[in-house]
């Protein structure tokens, strides 16, 4: 997420040049006098190595930012696709039944076209439960959140990031991990608690090589949002409150691991793979009956929500954010995006301020997999300059935070 505070400048002093955010009336950082919470940055950023993403977000943006990740790259460039290519494909205790298909000359590749062309996986016969060796390493996030946070700290040196902004790791929970590659739901309950005590290794490993100062942790909820909001359709409430429980249970096995010192959000998506959005619930329901699930089964400070909207105004749709649960933390709108038609963006917030009296404003999911994007996005000429002069045009009025994702 990339997140802007609004500016409401009361002293009388001259203004120097602005930049694109600051003509649309944004604050930076260190800015505190002039109210707001501080900016944050989220997920996945199309370039190739932590370095790219730092330099390329870092002096553009860093002054804007509270938190930063390292773009996702890699491996974990399609998201949970990663884990399915290096740790079940091979595990011992695993079989696979698919993976995706070669590209056109026959050559093999293990990042899927969409949901069609993911992996697919079975326990093996006999074998109870799943279990995860080198703990604390195995899945790969920590290998890459100590590799990415040693170059941050060294721009960070260089002045390229500025000094505060915490380095952010993105986790998927439990079942956005294992959801999708499961079909026999049998399994997951063999593959569940040895993803959930591997993640639990790899954040105390993280905090023991980081300092929790500097780290955000974010968790994932996207295939867990799905699930409930189909349940909640199909089903009701209660059903999907009960699913919803079960789904984020991890959470309480996981977080004894975070201190208080780190930042913990959790973020929830429509679904990226196949083009945003996935999909389109009805309503944001089974969003906020998973999110409240998730902040009681936290056990402690909550410190932001994510939460992407589509195209409608319509009240309906923003009602069940009046259930949300969230004493202290800060929740963040995922409405800059494409479906908007010109006055979509200002007549939907409207209509959120009926339901919820105080949020950010973000992009859906990060800036994206095409490589093309971020000069466009992160240029004066490009997206940022778009974004922040239609917020000015629509003149959506006061925000006590505003952001892109």
């Amino acid at each position: 997420m990339l997140r802007w505070s609004p500016l409401s400048r009361t002293d009388k002093a001259p203004i120097k040049e602005k930049t694109p955010a600051e003509e649309a009336g944004f604050s930076k950082i260190g800015d505190r006098s002039r109210g707001g919470p501080s900016p944050q940055c989220h997920r996945r950023i199309p370039l190739d190595t932590p370095e790219q993403v730092f330099r390329r977000v870092g002096a553009p943006l860093g002054p804007y930012l509270a938190y930063m990740p390292d773009g996702e790259v890699g491996d974990r460039r399609y998201w949970i696709d990663g884990i399915a290519y290096r740790v079940f494909n091979g595990h011992p205790e695993i079989e696979t039944l698919r993976r995706p298909a070669p590209d056109a000359n026959g050559v093999e590749n293990w990042r899927p076209l969409g949901m069609h062309d993911q992996f697919q996986f079975r326990v093996k016969p006999g074998v109870a439960q799943v279990r995860f060796g080198d703990p604390g390493w195995r899945l790969g996030y920590t290998k890459d959140a100590v590799g990415s946070h040693f170059v941050f700290r060294q721009l960070q040196k260089e002045g390229v990031i500025p000094p505060g902004v915490r380095f952010q790791v993105c986790l998927p929970l439990t079942f956005s991990a294992i959801g999708l590659y499961f079909p026999d739901p049998a399994d997951h309950a063999k593959v569940a608690p040895g993803v959930t005590a591997a993640f639990r290794a790899e954040v105390a490993k993280m905090v023991e090589l980081i300092t929790p100062q500097e780290l955000a942790i974010q968790w994932d909820l996207a295939v867990e949002n799905r699930l409930v909001d189909t349940a909640l359709a199909r089903e009701g409430g209660p059903a999907a409150e009960t699913l919803a429980a079960r789904l984020v249970a991890p959470v309480a096995d996981i977080a004894p691991a975070i201190p208080q010192e780190v930042a913990l959000g959790y973020h929830r998506c429509f679904g990226t793979l196949s083009g945003w959005p996935s999909r389109q619930p009805t309503d944001l329901g089974g969003t906020v009956t998973l999110l409240n699930e998730a902040i009681a089964a936290t056990g402690r400070r909550v410190d932001f929500l994510h939460l992407p909207t589509l195209g409608t105004a319509d009240d309906a749709f923003f009602a069940p954010l009046e259930r949300l649960r969230a004493p202290d933390a800060k929740v963040y709108l995922g409405a800059i995006h494409h479906m908007h038609d010109a006055d979509g963006l200002r007549r939907q917030l409207q209509t959120v301020r009926r339901h919820l009296a105080e949020f950010g404003l973000a992009a859906p999911c990060g800036f994206g997999r095409a490589p093309e994007r971020p000069g466009r996005l992160l240029t004066a000429e490009g997206s940022a300059r778009r974004y922040t002069a239609n917020l000015t045009r629509q003149r959506l009025g006061p925000q006590k935070h505003i952001f892109l994702l």
